[in-house]
């Protein structure tokens, strides 16, 4: 059974930074999607960025290009989202996201969701 478990959520002023974390375990293929998901009250989940593990670019959202880099440690089963220039309205909680296929950039193509951190950001 897959289980992802994110971290490094908190608060920031604007313009600072944070790095999420998220640790995967159960694939049974070393080749799959994984990706960043974010939630604001009140709005639909949008997908942030994401990457597959068999190779590729990573995809980004317009609204993070340039800010956000999607990055993943497979010595470790670690993905991370290092995430610089913050503001206000980057303000959600963050899930990590996979699934067996190569894209999910979308919620419907998700299979497997971590549980949330989230991320605050202050003007």
């Amino acid at each position: 059974q897959v289980q992802l478990v994110e971290s490094g959520g908190g608060s920031v002023q604007s313009g600072g930074s944070l790095r999420l974390s998220c640790t995967a375990s159960g694939f049974t293929s070393s080749k799959y999607c994984m990706a960043w998901f974010r939630q604001a009250p009140g709005k639909d989940r949008e997908g942030v960025a994401s990457i597959y593990t068999g190779g590729g670019s990573a995809y980004y959202a317009d609204s993070v290009k340039g800010r956000f880099t999607i990055s993943q440690d497979n010595a470790k089963n670690t993905l991370y989202l290092h995430m610089n220039a913050l503001e206000p309205e980057d303000t959600a909680m963050y899930y990590c996201a996979a699934t067996d296929g190569v894209w999910c950039v979308r919620t419907v193509q998700v299979e497997y969701w971590g549980q949330g951190t989230q991320v605050t950001v202050s003007s």
